[in-house]
């Protein structure tokens, strides 16, 4: 059976304007050209829909569209060009590409899905025999396609994680702010600083939205404190319990790493002190036990650590939270462990933030998964270059974007 013209007019979904004329193979190179034609009598202006009459035809030009079996397929075609009221002449509009673009909106589709499952520009351009710069090029056509839809400065927003992730090596990091209810990145700005924080939130925002938001989700770091309180003054601070246990298992590793110069019990113990119970092999259970019970300045870290965690589990509200880190605070501060003090200290001084987070429903859990997703696609394209490429990959993956291109 041979593939006629009619055969793919019937398969082609590019409306009743235009139809294949003409169909050639190159058997050697494994390529499938499709030659359309305008078959409507009457013309439009692309911008204004207005009927205009027909000036002349564009030079040939030529579209990448879907495989054919194990052969590269390509549309071409003289595009009409019409000659407005105004006197201006314009090519009119296609029924398979965006009027700049050199591939069709089915092979888009096709690049976007597969980028979906590799998760790789490289492999995605390998895949579909295309080049990386045509990958690269619909991934960012595709997310800014997505964000202008979203047009999140319309939407109601009450809650915000913030939260950074490391970019290239040499301590340099993106900042990225998401939605913990639906767990969609809202963008992504460049660096961490506070200058470049403040311009992300009102960038992001708009500023009725800025004042509606109720409660921010983040860590320690200065800046965000800074530039939060400086732009939504309003909102609740909320020290996520993730990086608050964070602090506390960084000082017990460092009392370790001192203690276990005079203490062999403490060798290859690192993971049975960090570990969480249930976590731990059955020989980091015992060597956890038996420095649990010794006197060890590493062990009544630990249980430090244990019962701050305990205060989450608590109904608290602000004054019972307030009097019970203070008791908490005061009580292990007595035994004079100095890197231990140094994080109960830190937690004093951002106590506002601890208490909320003590009260609060609301955490980082959804931002840290999300960091995690992040460093997924990080690592299967073996990192970024600049920061637009790592921000689109960013949102095209964990944005919530309606990405694909909509039908003429």
């Amino acid at each position: 059976m041979f593939l006629t013209k009619d055969f793919f007019n019937l398969l082609s979904d590019f409306g009743d304007d235009w139809v294949i004329e003409e169909l050639n193979a190159d058997h050697k190179s494994k390529e499938v050209f499709l030659k359309m034609k305008y078959v409507n009598d009457k013309y439009y202006d692309p911008d204004s829909e207005q009927e205009c009459k027909l000036y002349d035809h564009a030079p040939e030009r030529m579209w990448r569209h879907l495989d054919i079996w194990d052969y590269k397929s390509y549309i071409i075609c003289r595009l009409p060009r019409i000659m407005n009221d105004k006197g201006e002449v314009k090519t009119i509009r296609t029924g398979w590409a965006d009027r700049y673009d050199r591939h069709t909106y089915s092979f888009e589709i096709k690049v976007i899905d597969t980028l979906k499952a590799t998760k790789n520009q490289s492999k995605t351009s390998e895949l579909l025999r295309c080049s990386f710069r045509l990958v690269n090029s619909i991934l960012h056509q595709s997310t800014q396609r997505g964000l202008q839809r979203r047009n999140i400065q319309i939407a109601p927003i009450e809650h915000i994680s913030i939260d950074e992730k490391s970019f290239k090596k040499g301590h340099q990091y993106v900042t990225v702010i998401s939605d913990p209810v639906s767990g969609c990145v809202l963008d992504v700005g460049e660096d961490r600083d506070e200058r470049s924080v403040v311009e992300l939130l009102t960038n992001t925002f708009s500023d009725k939205q800025l004042k509606n938001i109720k409660t921010v989700c983040m860590d320690m770091w200065k800046a965000y404190i800074n530039a939060v309180g400086k732009i939504i003054p309003e909102a609740a601070l909320v020290h996520d319990k993730f990086h608050l246990i964070h602090y506390l298992n960084a000082a017990i590793d460092k009392i370790r790493r001192r203690e276990v110069k005079e203490n062999e019990i403490l060798k290859n113990s690192r993971y049975a002190l960090l570990k969480n119970e249930g976590n731990r092999t059955q020989l980091q259970e015992k060597i956890f036990k038996e420095i649990l019970n010794s006197n060890l300045q590493v062990a009544k870290a630990h249980f430090a650590k244990e019962t701050f965690k305990s205060l989450f589990n608590k109904h608290n509200d602000d004054n019972t939270a307030r009097f019970n880190l203070k008791h908490w605070a005061e009580t292990f501060y007595m035994d004079n462990i100095k890197e231990l003090n140094d994080v109960i200290l830190t937690m004093l001084s951002h106590s506002s933030g601890v208490i909320n987070a003590m009260i609060s429903k609301h955490s980082n859990a959804m931002a840290e998964r999300i960091n995690g997703k992040i460093q997924e696609i990080k690592t299967s394209s073996k990192g970024y270059r600049t920061f637009q490429n790592f921000r689109s990959a960013i949102l095209f993956f964990h944005g919530g974007l309606q990405l694909y291109p909509l039908k003429w």
